[in-house]
This record gives C-alpha cells, sequence and structure tokens, in this order.
C-alpha cells in the first residue's frame, strides 16, 4: 500500500501539472466497483471546475477546486493517479478518467485491487467530519511530543501496532514503521507503555527521519507503485530492514529477523532492537 511518501511524492508531481487547470469532462473507463462507490452525479458537479490546491492528509489526496468542493482520492494497496497524453493508451484497471482543459492531457486514476477510491465533498466541514469518522490523527511532522508520549504509555499494544495506527499518526505503514523502529533501536514488540521517555522522543523523531528520505527518494517502488509523473521511487534501495529477512544487518551484520506483528510481518535486527524482556501474551 503506498503509504506516506508514495503519497506525497505523487502530489508534488501533480500539483505542477494540476495547478490553475479546469476539469473539463469526467467519464467512467471502468463498470468495477471501488471500495467507496462513485456518484454517477459528481461529474457534472466536477466539470468546469479549476483545480486550486493539490495537497495530501495522511494518505489521502486532496483537490481542491473553486466551487469550494474537494475531490479526495485514496489510493488503497495499488492505486495509481497519473496525468497522460490523452492519446496513449488507456491501461487496463483504470477506473476514471479526468479531460483536462490543457488539450490532450488527462488525470487518470487506475487501481488494480480496487480498494481505493475517489470521492467528491461538497465543502470543508464536511470534508474534515469525514475524516474525523475515519479517526485520521495527526500528521507525523506535526506530531505533538506530550500527545505522542501520551498515546503510547495508554497502550499495551506493540509500539509497530501503534504507529501503523491511522488514528495515533497519519500516513505510516508496514514499510516505514519498521524503518523507523530500526533507526530508534527499538523491537516491534515493545509495548507501548513500557517505552521510557526518551525512547518515546527517539522514535518519533526517527519516524520523521525515515520519511523526510523517503519523500527526498520519491517513495519505494516494490510493485505497483509509480508517482504522479509515472515515475518509480528509489527509497527501496535504502531499506535497512524492510524485506531484508536473513540478510546482515547494515549497522552490526546479525541476520535481519521477521516476526508477525499486527497482522504484518515486521522486520527488525535481534541484536540492533533487542526484544523485550517479557513475552506478550498475545500478538495483534
Amino acid at each position: 500500500m503506498p503509504e506516506l511518501p508514495e503519497v506525497e511524492t505523487i502530489v508534488r508531481d501533480l500539483r505542477p501539472l494540476l495547478l490553475g487547470r479546469r476539469i473539463a469532462a469526467v467519464r467512467r473507463a471502468s463498470e468495477q466497483r471501488l471500495r467507496r462507490p462513485w456518484d454517477e452525479g459528481w461529474a457534472a458537479l466536477l466539470a468546469g471546475r479549476r483545480i486550486d490546491e493539490v495537497r495530501r492528509r495522511g494518505k489521502w489526496i486532496v483537490l481542491a477546486l473553486d466551487s469550494g468542493a474537494f475531490l479526495v482520492v485514496h489510493l488503497g494497496m495499488t492505486g495509481q493517479l497519473t496525468v497522460a497524453a490523452a492519446d496513449d493508451p488507456v491501461a487496463p484497471h483504470t477506473h476514471l478518467v479526468f479531460d483536462l482543459d490543457e488539450p490532450g492531457r488527462q488525470l487518470r486514476f487506475r487501481d488494480v485491487r480496487r480498494f481505493g477510491s475517489a470521492s467528491l465533498f461538497a465543502g470543508a466541514a464536511e470534508l474534515e467530519a469525514f475524516f474525523a469518522a475515519n479517526g485520521l490523527g495527526p500528521e507525523p511532522f506535526a506530531l505533538d511530543p506530550r500527545a505522542w508520549r501520551e498515546a503510547l504509555a495508554n497502550t499495551t499494544r506493540p509500539v509497530k501496532a501503534v504507529l501503523m495506527d491511522q488514528t495515533v499518526v497519519a500516513g505510516v505503514g508496514n514499510i516505514y514503521a519498521d524503518e523507523s523502529l530500526f533507526v530508534a533501536r527499538l523491537h516491534p514488540a515493545r509495548r507501548g507503555c513500557d517505552l521510557s521517555r526518551a525512547e518515546a522522543e527517539r522514535l518519533r523523531k526517527a519516524v520523521a527521519r525515515v520519511l523526510s528520505r523517503a519523500i527526498e527518494r520519491r517513495g519505494s517502488t516494490i510493485r505497483d507503485y509509480v508517482g504522479g509523473s509515472g515515475l518509480a521511487g528509489g527509497y527501496q534501495e535504502e531499506f535497512q530492514v524492510y524485506g531484508r529477512a536473513g540478510e546482515p544487518c547494515p549497522r552490526c551484520g546479525a541476520l535481519i529477523a521477521s516476526r508477525r506483528l499486527a497482522g504484518r510481518a515486521s522486520h527488525f535486527c535481534p541484536a540492533c532492537q533487542p526484544a523485550p524482556s517479557t513475552a506478550l501474551a498475545a500478538e495483534n
């Protein structure tokens, strides 16, 4: 699933291509349903609207329109949102095509597994209510140290699960949780409430550091992800632990281990990230 660095890269790619452009028309390129159904009436509301802002909130892409409405896209597991030439062949699994007022240019939403969505919200209040209903937490770059410590102190869940909880911090998924825990030298099975003040602060800074570097490298391309301009990411070439089980740790040479936590495979160095003194009674 595209995580914060991938979504941020797409936003940065799309911004110069879309700002000030108008949506001339919208058409369905597939009859298959997405996670959130596309309302056919939205096409008329989008036609002629100017795109005034392209931004990110968590893993959501937000296009602010001159009407005060917002077109909001979630990429799900395999989604792609790219600008293409109108005469380029429409790739399989493309669900929506937005004709732009720039002749011969289109914004296309493609999603192989159809876990993504595109939705229109009438205004800011409706959009914020939607994010609130989904429990979208603060951005990792604006994470209040005190609130972060409290979120950890008040849970017995593994810290890996806390990092991936979008109500606690928005945008972090499996890849960057593993990489951040390695940088912070914390085992993914450590309980949130067992982290010291210094460890909690070390992890908070590690998350921001890892995400910033991943954005510099245009995110991580493992399978389907490409940026808004169609270019792949490069951060996968710098993975320290993610997907490297059985390979030597780049810091100490011990073999990277893998363990299932919070329903996902977690990768860590057993030497650099020592295991908690007591085993978890159950793994989430």
